[in-house]
């Protein structure tokens, strides 16, 4: 087996850059902020640091509406200080990963200003335009991912423009090759001051059906789910011709030494694992989100990995993820007890896991009064519990005020009411801590390469226990998982093998009691 790039070997971890670190006493996080916290993700044991957007932005969707592509907002610092970022963290031998939002922009950059300008001018083609049908209906049913439509009627220019999210984010015209090469030059840019690559915002959506195609109604939908959903994404999302453009992104990417491309990409299984490309040409890792929506049970999870692992193509490397900022956290989905458990479940499957800042304390939801309320998905569609902000809040450092993450009044999000005792400092101090076993769990995968590169072997996934094997040359260890709230002995054949790691922390050595105990996981050498 060749020597596995950084990417695949590697942990990733995902810093929202609003709620890690406030360094100017403005309630908000910032690039300063991420920079004086390096030490922390070095002593944890992540590999990279993926931050999402940090470009000059009306912040309409916090940073997901860019202005200015080439440009840091100043909320969170300059290009001298995001280039200052990544000098230290490369000088810790931590790789950084930036999100890049090439679907849409902001209604307030340039290009569309222009473009919305008059109907003949130069960018007018750079974002979709169209009549409506008649009278005053938009051009089809489309749906904007956040309620309503997915068009906005201009007044000036008598048309309707896409926005597949909020009306401030117009769709690009991806069919337009000024576009592709205007992106492409984004691309390079930020790869000349030395990013690793990219974690590319919802992928999948860039190009849509020419023909502007209405979709198909969609029988399942059910009140209290989100509009959007009322019709089936067939003919804006997922279309054959966005391959190219990612195997575009990714021969610029090869251009540099050891580039990732990652895309985020919300489809099943079969359809996901094409994003791969022809040949391997394509993304390096799509994002793999079957752990965050999938039913916690071992049944369940047993025929998803190895659904994932027989679709994968020849090389194709896969990759694992338990939260982000879109999703509630894993302890507010499983509770505090299993999500030890899943921690154990991400960092020993096959592939490159990512993990998401603050699930390392066990962060569930946290409460977000309604007038606290930023997430414009809640307020466009209150009530169906679609808001984000539970898994955006600031990450708690110390028990001091405002946990340590800013020196304002109050931060932009209000924190965990039980800061004082979930927080690094806390935790680092308990020997048996979540975050000290997210911290002995990375150890253990760079000590085992069955762990980090091996292949995987599903031997059971019986009731509520799942065990499996990771292997590399004559290293074998085997992953024994209790996904109940209750004890459940092991197989004979491991009833004298050597436990590694506990999830509780309490035992290693030679099993004293063949058993799992409940919502505890263990790391065997049979």
């Amino acid at each position: 087996m060749p020597e596995p790039l950084w990417w695949q070997s590697g942990t990733i971890y995902q810093i929202y850059p609003r709620s890690f670190q406030d360094s100017n006493g403005d309630g908000v996080g910032d690039l300063d902020g991420i920079r004086s916290r390096l030490d922390y993700l070095t002593w944890l044991g992540v590999d990279a640091l993926w931050i999402s957007p940090i470009f000059p932005s009306p912040m309409a969707d916090f940073g997901y509406d860019v202005a200015d592509y080439c440009d840091i907002h100043p909320l969170f610092g300059s290009l001298a200080a995001f280039d200052a970022l990544v000098a230290d963290a490369h000088a810790r031998k931590l790789k950084v990963i930036l999100d890049f939002v090439p679907n849409h922009t902001s209604d307030q950059h340039p290009w569309f200003r222009e473009s919305r300008s008059s109907r003949d001018n130069p960018k007018r083609d750079w974002y979709v335009w169209r009549d409506g049908k008649s009278g005053d209906a938009p051009p089809n049913n489309w749906l904007s991912q956040f309620g309503g439509p997915a068009w906005t009627f201009d007044a000036v220019t008598r048309q309707w423009y896409l926005h597949s999210f909020l009306r401030q984010q117009p769709d690009l015209n991806w069919r337009n090759p000024e576009v592709r090469a205007a992106m492409y030059a984004v691309l390079d840019f930020w790869l000349k001051r030395g990013v690793d690559g990219f974690r590319v915002d919802v992928i999948w959506l860039l190009i849509k059906d020419e023909a502007l195609r209405d979709n198909p109604v969609n029988p399942g939908w059910e009140p209290g789910q989100s509009e959007h959903r009322r019709t089936l994404n067939i003919h804006n999302a997922d279309q054959p011709e966005v391959h190219d453009i990612i195997a575009d992104m990714r021969r610029l990417l090869d251009r540099y030494h050891e580039r990732v491309l990652i895309g985020e990409i919300y489809l099943p299984v079969e359809k996901l694992v094409t994003y791969y490309g022809k040949d391997l040409a394509g993304a390096q890792m799509p994002f793999n989100f079957q752990l965050i929506l999938a039913a916690w049970n071992a049944p369940t999870i047993a025929r998803l990995i190895e659904d994932y692992e027989r679709n994968l193509p020849p090389g194709g490397w896969p990759n694992w993820v338990l939260g982000n900022h879109d999703q509630p956290r894993i302890a507010a989905r499983i509770g505090a007890a299993q999500a030890r458990v899943a921690a154990m479940l991400l960092l020993t499957l096959r592939g490159t896991p990512t993990l998401y800042y603050g699930d390392e304390l066990g962060l569930g939801r946290v409460t977000i009064p309604p007038d606290a309320v930023q997430d414009p998905w809640e307020k466009n569609e209150p009530g169906l519990g679609l808001g984000r902000d539970p898994s955006r809040t600031p990450m708690q450092w110390d028990a001091g005020r405002n946990a340590g993450f800013t020196t304002a009044d109050k931060p932009w999000l209000p924190l965990d009411a039980d800061y004082a005792r979930m927080n690094v400092q806390a935790l680092r101090a308990q020997p048996q801590s979540l975050l000290n076993l997210y911290r002995a769990l990375l150890d253990l995968r760079r000590q085992h390469l069955a762990l980090s590169s091996g292949s995987f072997t599903l031997i059971s996934s019986d009731a509520d226990m799942l065990i499996f094997e990771r292997s590399f040359g004559d290293e074998r260890l085997i992953v024994a998982l209790n996904l109940d709230h209750e004890p459940q002995p092991l197989p004979d054949h491991l009833a004298e093998a050597e436990v590694l790691l506990s999830t509780s922390m309490d035992r290693q050595g030679r099993l004293a009691e063949p058993l799992l105990r409940a919502n505890e996981g263990l790391v065997l050498r049979p």
